[in-house]
């Protein structure tokens, strides 16, 4: 992305933008509601539209299904993925049912419930969730329905295969340059949010740069 079009005003939060909009960077972001970390990261970018000319397009991918058929995990950590179906499809039911914008309220129920509210991934959950969204409310339905499953892994798939599968969720992909993360805590808030993502452009956009990283040593932090 060119300094030029850093530089250009930030659309007012949540405005349309169209595709071809030259003055607008669309981010598009792969998430499951069941990782803290891929929260995270997506109230990085809901805080980068404020202040930068972008604007995020919503996409499920699932750990439940990247985990697949791996003997190692512990079975508390298999448990979680088995419950992990419920939010993603209903995720995917709803963009069906009332279109992909509906992702970005949707996820941010979800999400809000699930790590800060701390709240089971249950039907109560769900149906507020929807509600709360402007969906459905008994879209609720679809978490223990596998009719959403082929539309689950293609969009995990499209995310996934931009990255390799060895890692996670979050992927963001800007462009043709994709990327697994970042992995932060807390979210990054006002220019801090702007100055992380011209960081991550740049060295996602250095051809041949693959991986920087450290051990974690602090939990999600939410507030």
């Amino acid at each position: 992305m060119s300094t030029d079009t850093l530089s250009t005003p930030a659309p007012a939060p949540g405005a349309a933008a169209a595709e071809d909009d030259p003055g607008v960077v669309f981010a598009d972001l792969w998430f499951d509601p069941l990782c803290p970390w891929a929260w995270l990261t997506s109230r990085w970018l809901v805080e980068v539209e404020k202040i930068r000319p972008v604007r995020v397009r919503w996409h499920v991918m699932s750990l439940s299904v990247l985990n697949e058929g791996r003997d190692d995990l512990p079975e508390q950590y298999r448990e979680l993925l088995a419950k992990g179906w419920g939010p993603v499809r209903i995720c995917i039911a709803a963009a069906e049912r009332h279109g992909e914008g509906v992702l970005a309220a949707l996820y941010t129920a979800l999400g809000r419930r699930r790590h800060v509210e701390k709240a089971e991934f249950d039907e109560a959950t769900f149906i507020a969730a929807l509600t709360e969204a402007g969906a459905d409310p008994a879209l609720a339905a679809a978490a223990t329905s596998t009719e959403w499953d082929v539309k689950v892994r293609a969009s995990h798939a499209d995310g996934i295969g931009r990255v390799g599968m060895d890692v996670g969720t979050p992927v963001v992909a800007v462009g043709a340059n994709a990327f697994f993360g970042p992995v932060i805590t807390p979210a990054p808030k006002g220019e801090d949010a702007g100055r992380l993502w011209d960081g991550v452009l740049l060295v996602a956009g250095t051809p041949g740069f693959f991986e920087l990283k450290r051990s974690r040593d602090v939990e999600p932090i939410f507030t």
